[in-house]
């Protein structure tokens, strides 16, 4: 895709966004419909409406690219190009009526062949060049594109400079998994021990854009899927940060650590699975 081409999808994305946040905002202390419901997860009715919507959205103007969504995938999922979507990144926030949840949109183009290996460092088989998400309950929309600044509603944005861990805001997620939460006690106390502050938000998406932000200084999560992180991923690399991630067993999983650029070597491993 040529420039225009990216900045056309990056409109595209935007406008899907905006439209969808109206709806989310509209619902945000209604009760909601539960499609399933696990112990450290739901799932809701107007997940699969969101990301229809903006499936439909994104089709009119990009007719033929795949979307890879948390709710289902559209078309060829080896194509070389491919829209990655979380409808409602923060849905157990929403359905309880917290306004901290997102919607996120990458577009991300082949770029090679991935490896057999469970675990790949490094390049992806795809890679991210237009990242949009939005907060509908604030009205903040982060976008980049490859080769570009990130910005927030249009003003150009860069990770904080804190390079001590004691001065740093630090957030984590833990998944949903008793392996997962196993993993992240001892990273919990480690960080509460020696950093400043650390926050469990519960959107990752949000969680990446607000280290691009200078909000946060660093976001850990030991296993997430590429939804969650696509589109944030961008964001905080435009923004001068590090997204670090590794492949993980299973279908778009990855675990991370993201931080500003200066926090890397002193974060907490998060060990591999067994």
């Amino acid at each position: 895709m040529n420039e225009k081409q990216l900045k056309k999808a990056l409109d595209c994305a935007a406008a899907a966004s905006r439209d969808v946040g109206k709806m989310l905002r509209s619902n945000l202390n209604r009760v909601k419909r539960v499609n399933q419901s696990y112990r450290h997860d739901i799932k809701l009715e107007l997940d699969v409406r969101s990301q229809n919507q903006i499936e439909r959205a994104l089709e009119r103007s990009f007719p033929g690219i795949a979307i890879l969504g948390e709710e289902g995938v559209v078309g060829d999922q080896e194509s070389a190009e491919r829209w990655v979507v979380d409808p409602i990144d923060g849905t157990v926030n929403f359905a309880f009526g917290i306004p901290h949840a997102c919607i996120s949109i990458a577009l991300q183009i082949r770029t090679g062949t991935e490896s057999a290996s469970k675990r790949v460092s490094g390049p992806d088989a795809y890679e991210t060049v237009v990242g949009v998400v939005y907060d509908p309950f604030c009205d903040e929309m982060w976008t980049a594109i490859r080769g570009g600044a990130a910005r927030m509603n249009g003003s150009i944005i860069r990770a904080s400079s804190r390079a001590r861990l004691a001065d740093s805001i630090v957030s984590i997620g833990v998944s949903k998994f008793p392996r997962t939460i196993k993993q992240m006690l001892p990273v919990f106390e480690y960080l509460m021990r020696r950093a400043r502050k650390v926050r469990i938000m519960g959107a990752a998406a949000l969680g990446l854009v607000y280290v691009a932000s200078g909000r946060f200084d660093a976001y850990l999560e030991p296993r997430i899927r590429l939804w969650d992180i696509a589109a944030g991923g961008l964001i905080l690399e435009r923004a001068g940060g590090e997204f670090w991630r590794e492949r993980m067993s299973g279908k778009h999983a990855y675990r991370v650590i993201a931080n500003n650029g200066w926090l890397r070597k002193k974060l907490p491993a998060i060990n591999s699975e067994a």
